[in-house]
């Protein structure tokens, strides 16, 4: 049910509108794009830094970690206390802590400040797309998640060239620095465009307790991921001891209180369920993909920073121009052929570009990463539509809390098992035999997992029109 009357939704055509829709966009891009900027950054921060392989694994997990545990409280908050409340907040909070990254003297201190900038990152994610269902009349919402998830998309996929350029010609402290003019202006465009809007039906108490066992519980598996190889057996088995039960412990949780962090009644939909399911699996993959291939052509192919970045630049045009294009095909068709067929080809496009090593140039790269790109394009407008329109209006923020905590979770534990998983550690990031080795398992691996998501899309998902997937989860 909506909290809005209609009378009060924004045009997606007025000047307000394009302005708010704009604002939610570049700002949740930001955060987007601090999560893969890092990546083509990391060996440069290495070197300036002194730091180990793990220590950089924690630049983008602590961040990753901080992200995935709380964006779950944040999508709540902001439905309880005001969406955009909550995203203003959360743009502040960023900007701060892109300052602090910025100026880190040793990789501790960088990684204390990512984890800063990720509650951040977390308080404003779920703003932007519960702000989109709450401002917008339900006809207009599927070209703006569009719009939103292909801005997104970039936003993810451009990280590598920006720190790449960014890399090349100044130094890696820039890539953070560079974020406060854009929350400046995100912070005030937002501010005049954005309506307030909030759950009027949430009443109880936050589940606090709900919300420690999500960070004991990620927190545990991936320090337990990170440090796999140099842990000792008895601190390995402990922190996966507190896995299970801090996992255990949510679930019972969530079960017995009157106001759970995440009421597990949302996963009665179906398409909620199998979207979500499927994002966990593809997400860990493109998080992993985005980290591994950048990294190779550095340090195995012998291309600069900045190179290397530009080697994404199709998944960058391919989401600007086809993600409205296939959220308006998923409202026609609905999410089960896109959420489908979009995966697969993202895992034929991965699979391409497992021989890239010593001597690869820009031939033996583009063709797998234009075919990646495609199915990137196919299936990011689709999940996030799919995700909203599973469950009532009032749950828009809780819902893509959700969904971008089991995204980032993905992402954060690929990035924390596929090194040890696949070999690599310490130093091997410096070394183009050690790392290719590693590299291509890493590659077959997101493939399968790619495939995976596809099948549980395909399984998961039933073939039916548009607007089913809300009336299911109002059943």
């Amino acid at each position: 049910m909506s909290t809005r009357p209609a009378q009060k939704y924004l045009s997606a055509t007025s000047t307000r509108g394009r302005v708010m829709l704009a604002a939610v966009t570049l700002g949740s891009g930001v955060a987007i794009l601090d999560g893969s900027v890092v990546n083509v950054a990391l060996r440069s921060i290495g070197d300036d830094l002194g730091a180990t392989l793990p220590q950089l694994q924690w630049v983008i997990g602590g961040y990753l970690l901080a992200l995935a545990s709380l964006v779950l409280v944040a999508g709540a908050l902001g439905d309880r206390l005001g969406r955009r409340r909550v995203y203003l907040v959360g743009m502040t909070w960023f900007l701060v802590a892109s300052a602090l990254c910025a100026l880190a003297q040793d990789p501790w201190q960088l990684v204390g400040a990512r984890v800063v900038q990720g509650v951040g990152a977390a308080l404003l994610t779920p703003g932007a797309l519960a702000l989109i269902q709450a401002s917008f009349a339900p006809g207009e919402r599927a070209r703006a998640i569009g719009t939103w998830a292909g801005v997104s998309g970039i936003a993810a996929a451009v990280g590598p060239l920006v720190g790449g350029s960014i890399v090349d010609t100044t130094t890696w402290r820039w890539i953070f620095a560079i974020n406060i003019p854009i929350c400046l202006v995100v912070a005030a465009l937002t501010w005049w465009s954005a309506p307030e809007s909030r759950d009027t039906e949430s009443t109880g108490a936050f589940d606090v307790v709900g919300a420690l066992l999500v960070v004991l519980t990620l927190g545990a598996s991936t320090w337990a991921l990170t440090t796999a190889a140099e842990a000792s057996t008895g601190a390995l088995v402990l922190a996966w001891v507190v896995t299970g039960l801090g996992a255990a412990g949510f679930l019972l949780r969530s079960r017995r209180t009157a106001y759970p962090l995440v009421p597990l009644h949302l996963f009665s939909s179906r398409v909620f369920s199998a979207a979500n399911a499927m994002t966990l699996l593809v997400y860990a993959a493109l998080g992993a993909v985005m980290l591994f291939v950048v990294v190779q052509l550095q340090v195995s192919s012998g291309w600069s920073a900045l190179d290397s970045g530009l080697a994404g630049l199709p998944v960058t045009v391919a989401l600007l121009l086809l993600s409205p294009r296939a959220a308006a095909l998923a409202d026609r068709i609905g999410p089960r052929v896109p959420m489908t067929v979009g995966p697969l080809v993202c895992g034929l496009g991965v699979a391409m570009m497992v021989g890239i090593g010593e001597g690869t140039r820009w031939w033996g790269v583009l063709p797998g990463m234009v075919v990646f790109a495609l199915g990137l394009a196919l299936l990011v407008s689709p999940l996030t539509a799919a995700v909203l329109a599973a469950v009532a209006d009032r749950f828009a923020g809780l819902a893509s809390g959700i969904n971008n905590a089991v995204a980032r979770t993905g992402s954060l534990l690929a990035v924390a098992a596929l090194p040890a998983l696949v070999g690599l550690s310490g130093d091997d990031y410096t070394d183009p035999v050690a790392f290719t080795a590693g590299y291509r398992w890493a590659m077959v691996i997101c493939a399968l997992l790619l495939v995976a998501g596809g099948l549980v899309s395909w399984l998961g998902l039933r073939e039916q029109g548009p607007g089913a997937e809300k009336r299911e989860a109002r059943a």
